[in-house]
């Protein structure tokens, strides 16, 4: 079965910091923020890189809640201001939290 949009996040490094900084950051990702994703229900949450792209991949009951709980945690918003220097700023369509990418195949 097809899900329209997945929680896909295709995420831009910033230029001046290939090869360094984000990657490693996310090698030793704070115990507090691994227990915070867990929390609001990312069942899985993997990221993967090619070049100077990321793509950030989720499972989770409801996006939109489970973000509204992130978006909400001090331990995600200082994460998120850690991370904020690694990567480009992206542009979001009207109603997007993130940069969703549609699903056109999917093998169960």
């Amino acid at each position: 079965m097809l899900v329209p949009k997945a929680p896909v996040e295709p995420i831009q490094i910033s230029q001046q910091l290939i090869g360094i900084g984000r990657v490693a950051a996310h090698r030793h990702v704070w115990p507090e923020m691994l227990d915070l994703l867990k929390r609001p229900g990312v069942s899985k949450y993997s990221i993967f890189r090619r070049d100077e792209q990321l793509f950030l991949f989720m499972e989770v009951a409801d996006l939109n809640a489970t973000w509204d709980q992130l978006d909400a945690d001090p331990v995600n918003q200082r994460w998120q201001i850690a991370m904020n220097e690694f990567f480009e700023p992206s542009e979001l369509r009207p109603g997007e939290r993130l940069r969703m990418m549609e699903e056109v195949f999917h093998c169960p």
